[in-house]
């Protein structure tokens, strides 16, 4: 469960997400749509704690969310936008770094990303350096990292926007199929059919939230 009261992030004088608040239960995809610079990035890092929160606050499950370290173990994932790959690492290098943090028995750690390779369809990649990968190829190793580590909440910031419709189709099942396995997914686009997909839909401008479809 996502719950964001009141929610308001600034940088300086700007204010790029302002007194915002909705809900997400487990087991729903909410899509936030909106132009460049309305506020949807800093929407989604301020969920997962990587950015302050000047007022309000963020919970997760009923725990309140003050910083990335809380998120990420409260089970916040986070696939942001320009995948945050390590490109010196293989695909199945950069998936496993936080399965292994998590202290995740080896035999584990090798099944998870060989099925969230497979379901990105990278299943024979994940031996490439990142930067030999073209960047659609990385934004799906970025959600297949993200997949891989099965939390309680999956924050999705344009993670379509580079691929072809074959693969956005994939990774949106693959979303939507987190969501039945009892996440609340939040998905940042700027695509009319991927926001179609979801069970709601708000859109953001100049940093204010309003619903276009209800959960």
């Amino acid at each position: 469960m996502i719950e964001v009261s009141q929610v308001t992030v600034r940088y300086g004088a700007l204010t790029a997400v302002s007194d915002v608040s909705f809900t997400v239960p487990p087991g729903f995809v909410l899509a936030v749509s909106g132009p460049s610079g309305a506020g949807k990035t800093s929407l989604l890092w301020a969920i997962a704690g990587a950015v302050p929160v000047a007022k309000g606050q963020v919970e997760i499950d009923g725990l309140v969310i003050a910083n990335r370290p809380a998120a990420a173990k409260h089970g916040v994932v986070l696939i942001p936008q320009g995948n945050g790959l390590a490109r010196v690492l293989t695909a199945r290098e950069n998936l496993s770094i936080p399965l292994l943090a998590e202290n995740k028995p080896g035999p584990d750690v090798d099944r998870r990303i060989q099925q969230a390779l497979e379901g990105v369809g990278l299943a024979d990649s994940g031996g490439h350096l990142v930067e030999e990968l073209s960047g659609g190829e990385q934004q799906r190793v970025a959600v297949a990292r993200g997949i891989a580590q099965q939390g309680r909440v999956i924050l999705a910031d344009e993670s379509t926007s580079e691929l072809d419709s074959s693969n956005r189709e994939r990774v949106l099942d693959l979303l939507h199929e987190e969501a039945r396995r009892g996440a609340a997914v939040v998905i940042a686009t700027h695509d009319p059919n991927v926001a179609e997909r979801a069970d709601g839909h708000v859109l953001m401008d100049e940093g204010h939230l309003s619903w276009l479809r209800r959960l």
